[in-house]
């Protein structure tokens, strides 16, 4: 990994940023690509789905709705030992996010004169679960479960069509669907399976849904910022990062151990560490180089960790290295400290905080109850997580008396009058005149 020397340099974000780039990515070129997938998905619906999965996939998703048949299947072949720990991680992710529901409100201004808040669940979601590199029944899992808690009244999941699996996806996935009771799951993926979700596909009875949440590829991430308005999006979800901050106290293996686990993601992972310990980046290049040789993704994570996204920083002190986690806002931020609590109370801008060694990404990917679906690329400085909240809506109800309403009618039609907007002053006013006419 590079060596990056920020001791006595500014450590603004701008700086930061610049030092420490993400990986190349450039969403706006691929969404030159993306435009007419999504516009073929829309007009020619599954004879578009079928043709593009066997341009990119290799493979005919037929019938790309997932049968409950299917789906019971792949739930009763799943192994005992996997479903237990998926059944965990389900009861986890459950109690967070039911400790997390946000509470209606009620907010009297005065006799008669009240503004309620409530919270109301999106009609429909569709979510997305890639395939690719990986097998994702953990993102299945942070998808479904908080938009239950929620109260969505329809899910509707894609994932990939997998060649391995004759182009079906992978069963893994579609048992712990299963296993969630989910019954409406689509054999695509890519940027024609977020146009199919926005758009509908009425060939295979699909309605568009008005929420599209999950993570994916460039190309996925392209066709959700095309589709923007189009369909609510959670986030634009690019490639993942960590960033470790460490003093002297840290444990160089099990650092070494988190930032690996993360590059074998994709090679366009980030993983970075920030310390005021010239002797801990030291220990940990060497963890890093004995801890790879065993590692059964060592290609992808070598190009991920040598890449311009991924580093070893020297800071002066802690204070720069909080300063220099705030302006680059990861997705992923542990805290290797002695002092924790100091630790927290600076950091301000990241996805989700792993605080204290044993308290890895690694846990929050599976078990910790909390979501791994997070903000990438600096959107932890005004984005969330995945959680139950992303799949509610604030609604304001208000409710005035005649009484209440003509006690600030006056005050109403002023501002009016100030913003050149006279029958806004004139619909209170019509309403006070009959109150008064009544007194």
């Amino acid at each position: 990994m590079r060596r990056i020397d920020l001791r006595g340099e500014s450590l603004d974000s701008r700086n930061v940023n610049q030092k420490l780039p993400r990986a190349l990515q450039n969403i706006d070129a691929v969404l030159e690509s993306v435009l007419p997938i999504i516009d073929d998905v829309r007009t020619r619906g599954e004879v578009a789905l079928v043709e593009l999965a066997n341009r990119f996939d290799g493979v005919d998703p037929r019938p790309i709705r997932v049968s409950q048949q299917e789906l019971d299947a792949a739930l009763a072949n799943l192994s005992k030992g996997l479903r237990s720990s998926i059944e965990i991680a389900i009861d986890r992710v459950r109690k967070v996010s039911e400790a997390n529901l946000p509470q209606d409100t009620s907010t009297s201004l005065g006799d008669g004169a009240v503004v309620d808040q409530r919270w109301l669940a999106v009609d429909s979601v569709g979510l997305y679960v890639p395939g690719g590199k990986a097998v994702y029944p953990s993102s299945v899992v942070m998808n479904v479960v908080p938009a239950q808690v929620a109260g969505v009244s329809r899910l509707a999941m894609v994932t990939p069509p997998q060649k391995a699996f004759g182009g079906r996806p992978h069963p893994t996935v579609l048992a712990t669907a299963a296993l969630l009771g989910l019954t409406e799951v689509y054999a695509m993926g890519g940027p024609a399976a977020i146009a199919a979700l926005a758009h509908g596909v009425p060939d295979i009875g699909l309605e568009p849904v008005v929420l599209i949440t999950g993570p994916g590829n460039n190309f996925v991430t392209a066709a959700k910022r095309a589709l923007r308005g189009v369909v609510g999006i959670d986030s634009e979800a690019g490639a993942t990062e960590i960033m470790v901050v460490a003093d002297a106290s840290a444990n160089a293996a099990f650092v070494a151990a988190d930032l690996i686990s993360q590059a074998e993601h994709d090679e366009s992972a980030a993983g970075v560490l920030v310390s005021d310990s010239e002797q801990l980046l030291d220990a940990v290049a060497i963890e890093l180089e004995a801890q790879k040789l065993n590692a059964r993704h060592a290609g992808r994570i070598d190009v991920a960790l040598e890449g311009q996204q991924s580093a070893l920083v020297l800071v002066d002190d802690l204070s720069s290295a909080f300063a220099v986690a705030n302006a680059y806002a990861t997705e992923h931020l542990e805290l290797h400290v002695a002092d924790l609590p100091a630790a927290l109370s600076a950091i301000k801008n990241a996805g989700a905080i792993f605080a204290g060694e044993y308290s890895p990404v690694s846990l929050g990917d599976y078990m910790a109850g909390s979501n791994h679906v997070l903000p990438t690329s600096q959107q932890a400085k005004f984005g969330s997580g995945l959680g139950v909240h992303s799949f509610l809506r604030a609604q304001q109800v208000i409710r005035y008396t005649e009484s209440a309403l003509a006690q600030i009618a006056a005050e109403i039609d002023l501002l009016a009058t100030e913003e050149g907007l006279p029958a806004h002053g004139a619909a209170v006013l019509i309403r006070d005149a009959k109150h008064r006419h009544a007194e």
